[in-house]
């Protein structure tokens, strides 16, 4: 199901580029997986690029916060709700923090910003007129999203409390059980441990391509680099994880 009207609480509906240079990101990106990019102005002489397939919206590249001018580039996850404002409030209680109280986005949605008791952060969107991302799961646009957290039960907890989401054990032929969020008896994105204790908590973005391995070799001919090499995954798919030239780091999957 490629194209979406609307997003249960709890799932990832929209992932947005947070970057220092927009212009680069738009020459790395846009060829990469054959985006349609628009510069939409912002105040203080800002933009935001829109990003699209077919007219369909897929994410977005914004700049960085004030204070955040130096920050590596990273991709941002937003989790639909019914009531950011009620949501948010429960943030505290359940353990977790609350970086930017609930706003309106103009028209098109209310948000705020949190992060987890494990310190990963999220988004938390309100639909107005936009519901986020209206294609995925398809070549270019995004297909999973997971919390990368060295803490599992306590992330898990929260996202429970907070959003009204259950999670669910998947095994993984013969590997570790893989944590899968759950909505609506639906499996729409997952917690996974990082590889490393050098990897801090956050949340992951996953794009779905055709092939991986051709994929890796037009990001790298971009000025992209491979974190890690393409790899196969027994009854998922295979996948690869990219870093773009700012230090976003992002996912492949080809199923």
């Amino acid at each position: 199901m490629p194209k979406f009207e609307r997003y249960p609480q709890g799932t990832p509906s929209y992932v947005e580029l947070v970057t220092p240079d927009q212009a680069a990101a738009k020459e790395f990106y846009g060829p990469l997986f054959g985006w349609e990019l628009e510069d939409v102005p912002m105040e203080d002489d800002h933009y935001y690029v829109a990003v699209s397939k077919e007219g369909d919206t897929v994410a977005g590249i914004s700049w960085p916060m004030p204070g955040m001018e130096d920050h590596p580039a990273f991709w941002s996850v937003y989790l639909t709700v019914g009531d950011v404002d009620a949501a948010t409030a429960r943030v505290a209680g359940a353990g977790g923090r609350v970086d930017a109280q609930p706003f309106d986005v103009m028209d098109m949605g209310r948000m705020s910003a949190i992060a987890d008791p494990t310190g990963a952060r999220v988004n938390l969107w309100q639909p107005g007129t936009s519901i986020g991302t209206e294609r995925a799961n398809e070549p270019g646009t995004p297909i999973w999203n997971e919390v990368v957290t060295p803490d599992i039960p306590a992330a898990t907890r929260f996202y429970s409390e907070v959003l009204g989401v259950a999670w669910e054990e998947m095994a993984m032929g013969g590997g570790p059980a893989y944590t899968c969020l759950v909505v609506d008896g639906r499996q729409v994105g997952g917690a996974l441990p990082p590889m490393s204790a050098e990897v801090p908590p956050h949340w992951n973005v996953y794009f779905n391509v055709e092939s991986v391995d051709a994929t890796i070799e037009r990001a790298v001919g971009l000025g992209g680099t491979v974190v890690a090499p393409a790899f196969d995954v027994p009854g998922v798919g295979r996948m690869a994880v990219l870093a773009d030239p700012q230090g976003g780091m992002f996912n492949l999957m080809a199923s």
